[in-house]
């Protein structure tokens, strides 16, 4: 990465990034671990993410990346016939790899792998199943993808990035320099819950302008994606 994410000039207009967390699945109120496995949007989730884009449609946006997994595509598809951009697929955006828990419940994943269950409980990524991905394998891809998209705006331009709730949380937390031990004082985002950040610091450090907004009036409860690295 070049200078993309140097300090912005305090004159200089800010630049937002939008992060969108997909619509729900049937995997989602099944509590399933999702990570790769290529799980479509249910009704609800294609209803969450007709609500969403009509609410985007008005920020302004200039760009739209989207993680290429099926389930953030076709949310991404949504705000691209709202917004008329086009959707720049991009795999850094990728749910964490939960390897061999893919399509377990948490009792399945505690009675199948239950050392790496209980590490996952106390938040200690140290046992992991065989094929997952740790945290910072994922800070690694997602922050830096994160930094490019905000990087590739110019000075004043909103951009909106399509991705899920593990990954979204880690990536939000890189790009504002918070330390992983506060991962668990922060609720992960509901499906189709949306975050804003801006370089709008003094010396354009990236903000957190509003978090985990939802619109519709749809249902948007909190649900084991949004406090597990699955979704």
């Amino acid at each position: 990465m070049g200078d993309e994410g140097a300090p912005r000039p305090s004159s200089t207009r800010p630049r937002t990034l939008v992060l969108l967390r997909h619509g729900e699945t049937d995997w989602n109120v099944e509590e399933r671990a999702q990570g790769h496995a290529d799980v479509p949007l249910n009704a609800v989730g294609h209803a969450q993410a007709e609500a969403v884009a009509q609410a985007l449609a008005g920020i302004g946006a200039v760009r739209l990346w989207s993680s290429d997994l099926m389930r953030a595509m076709q949310t991404a598809e949504r705000v691209a016939a709202t917004t008329g951009l086009a959707i720049e697929p991009d795999p850094r955006l990728r749910e964490y790899d939960v390897g061999r828990r893919s399509g377990l419940t948490l009792p399945e994943f505690a009675a199948t792998y239950p050392e790496a269950f209980s590490s996952w409980r106390r938040g200690d990524g140290r046992r992991l199943v065989r094929g997952e991905e740790s945290t910072e394998q994922v800070r690694s891809r997602i922050v830096p993808a994160l930094h490019d998209c905000l990087g590739a705006l110019s000075a004043g331009q909103t951009g909106i990035a399509v991705l899920h709730g593990g990954c979204l949380k880690v990536g939000l937390m890189g790009l504002l320099g918070w330390p992983g031990e506060l991962s668990r004082s922060l609720q992960g985002m509901e499906n189709c819950g949306y975050s804003m950040l801006s370089d709008s610091g003094p010396q354009g450090e990236v903000r957190l302008t509003s978090y985990n907004e939802k619109a519709g009036g749809l249902r948007h409860g909190p649900d084991f994606a949004a406090d597990a690295p699955v979704g």
